[in-house]
């Protein structure tokens, strides 16, 4: 489902800290660079994304 930008909501981690690395999720299950918030956006399910967690598939 593709929502319009200005209607999705967007949640940064509280474990931020203002580094400049951080991501945020967004209510339909986008993802995107908290620096960035205009730029591309990475749309996924979130069971790809709990997995791919999980499973450690995501490293620097």
């Amino acid at each position: 489902m593709t929502v319009p930008q200005h209607d999705e909501r967007w949640r940064k981690s509280t474990r931020s800290q203002n580094e400049g690395a951080c991501v945020e999720l967004g209510s339909c299950g986008a993802i995107r660079d908290s620096k960035n918030p205009g730029g591309p956006r990475l749309e996924l399910p979130w069971q790809s994304l709990i997995a791919a967690v999980r499973d450690d598939h995501l490293s620097r």
